[in-house]
């Protein structure tokens, strides 16, 4: 009797060990049973909007891509801050946007289900809404994050690549999440890696115009950028270094639409940003950028949607982790 009871033990403590994960995961239709339409609500949001600012797309992704490499996809990228000093007051966040649309989608499922979807499952889902509304390719969303409330500035700087790392810092920085090399040549494609969301984003010119006019210091341009794009960005688009509020596609005729140009455009040394050059200064990425030339954009849609998954996982709150924050941009509501 003494070995069954606790071999029953044993086995109930087993199940317990089983049961406590599998609750703290996300998954599928994770809000089906408390509030059933809120998929539905975020997507007709998304579809009823975003025709208005379609270049919002490429913001809420970057947006979703700094939230998530910064204390993990918690929503911490929302919280604003009274003395200045919170994830969006740095430098890597000054031109990120879409925090309005957000809280706007927060509103309208508060209203229906009060405190029940957190502010990272509405970051994670509206951005793939909104990319699958402007022709890019769709990607499964589990669901069940908790919203963080700690949002510190230096957290960002210190997690969010630059648009000026070299392949070092993004290999560091994207492993620190726990993202390989081929996911780090397929997120720097839309993801928002720096300053930008590829191929259907746009950069200010602040972002790269060291790469033009002054890359060591001397008044010099990168010799990794070619030549003829860095005269013809010069000459049309940024005539000097002082200029900080002009535009410019990232991905020249394509840049509202999700094809494989940026990784020609790579090759060509066409990339926009330093980091951009940096993945074709390794093997690896530089195989995986010739691997996905060499197939089809459906191909690298599946592989894309992969990545965009896994990213959507890093360090995630869930079960009795975090809160539901009833107001986006206030880490106490």
């Amino acid at each position: 009797m003494r070995c069954l009871t606790t071999v029953a033990l044993s086995l109930s403590l087993f199940l317990v060990g089983l049961v406590g994960p599998i609750q703290g995961q996300l998954q599928m239709n994770f809000h089906a049973n408390t509030c059933p339409n809120a998929e539905k609500i975020v997507q007709d949001f998304v579809s009823n909007h975003i025709s208005n600012a379609p270049s919002l797309a490429a913001a809420l992704l970057r947006m979703h891509f700094h939230d998530c490499f910064v204390r993990g996809c918690d929503g911490s990228v929302l919280i604003n801050s009274r003395s200045g000093n919170a994830e969006k007051d740095a430098a890597p966040n000054l031109t990120v946007r879409g925090f309005g649309f957000i809280e706007a989608i927060k509103a309208v499922l508060e209203a229906q289900c009060p405190g029940i979807v957190s502010c990272a499952d509405i970051i994670a889902l509206a951005s793939r809404d909104a990319i699958v509304f402007t022709g890019g390719p769709n990607w499964s969303v589990p669901t069940g994050r908790r919203d963080g409330r700690i949002s510190n500035a230096s957290e960002a700087l210190a997690n969010i690549p630059p648009p000026t790392s070299n392949f070092t810092n993004l290999q560091t920085r994207f492993a620190n999440q726990g993202l390989d090399l081929k996911d780090l040549v397929l997120l720097s494609k839309m993801c928002g890696v720096c300053n930008r969301a590829h191929t259907i984003g746009v950069s200010h010119c602040s972002s790269f115009t060291n790469r033009l006019y002054n890359f060591t210091g001397r008044g010099d341009k990168d010799p990794a950028l070619d030549s003829e794009y860095a005269a013809n960005l010069k000459s049309r688009k940024y005539p000097s270094l002082k200029d900080n509020t002009t535009i410019v596609e990232m991905d020249p005729g394509s840049h509202k639409m999700f094809d494989l140009s940026y990784y020609q455009l790579l090759l060509k040394r066409r990339g926009l940003f330093q980091s951009d050059s940096a993945l074709t200064t390794n093997p690896t990425t530089l195989s995986n950028i010739n691997q996905i030339l060499k197939g089809s954009v459906e191909g690298f849609f599946f592989e894309f949607a992969k990545s965009m998954e896994k990213m959507g996982r890093i360090n995630v709150k869930t079960g009795s982790a975090g809160v539901v924050r009833k107001q986006c941009s206030v880490a106490n509501s």
